[in-house]
């Protein structure tokens, strides 16, 4: 499960060891730890990151399908999810040491900015190849992180993109060795952590407010 710690004045989320898909459990707690974050006081900002070959695997398409009958209020949470981290009042770093896929990767995108490993692993948006559509918020989130022409690949392709041509793409700020994704994350964040606040928040609410209004509708989530 995630995990919360602080180095000065940068909070690091970790958030897990495995793949870290999106189960209700797991929501719940990032959920606690940006409640925790928000709530401190003085310069801040936040670090994710996570342990071994994977950051983030997205939906739990294992506990979804187990319980269908909830699946609207399942996409609810996730996009409430990608909208909190989207305005968070803090500046907010992803360190990406490993696969980056799908709502993981829409999560990263959330962040203001990305650092990614250079020599293995992939961040990807598969819908295409797995036959499962954006929802409104998911394609909103995306178009307003990615420049056109990169959205336009990643999402209809299902391009998997190396730490280098994430970095070409712009998808990621940087690319840099194992050893250096989540210092050099943790740098970035430190850099910016004086911006943390109202004004931040509210730059960040109008910055991103058609994104941030179609991931809080709640009557069609799924279109």
């Amino acid at each position: 499960m995630p995990s919360l710690d602080r180095h000065d004045n940068v909070f690091v989320l970790d958030l897990g060891d495995a793949e870290n898909r999106f189960h209700p459990d797991w929501i719940t707690a990032v959920g606690a730890a940006l409640d925790e974050v928000e709530k401190a006081e003085g310069p801040r900002a936040l670090v994710t990151a996570a342990t071994g070959k994977f950051y983030s695997n997205g939906l739990d398409l294992e506990w979804l399908f187990a319980n269908a009958d909830q699946h609207q209020d399942y996409v609810v949470s996730v996009h409430e999810l990608f909208a909190r981290m989207l305005s968070l009042p803090v500046i907010t770093v992803a360190a990406l040491q490993g696969h980056t896929f799908a709502a993981g990767a829409m999560f990263s995108l959330a962040h203001d900015f990305r650092v990614m490993r250079a020599d293995r692993g992939y961040w990807c948006l598969p819908e295409a190849d797995i036959n499962i559509p954006f929802t409104p918020g998911m394609a909103a989130l995306i178009q307003s992180r990615l420049a056109p022409q990169t959205a336009h690949t990643a999402m209809l392709t299902a391009r998997r993109y190396g730490g280098a041509d994430a970095a070409a793409a712009g998808i990621v700020d940087q690319a840099v060795v194992e050893d250096a994704v989540r210092s050099t994350a943790i740098e970035i964040a430190q850099a910016q952590v004086n911006k943390a606040g109202d004004t931040l928040g509210t730059i960040k609410a109008r910055m991103y407010a058609p994104a941030l209004a179609t991931l809080r509708d709640t009557t069609a989530p799924l279109g």
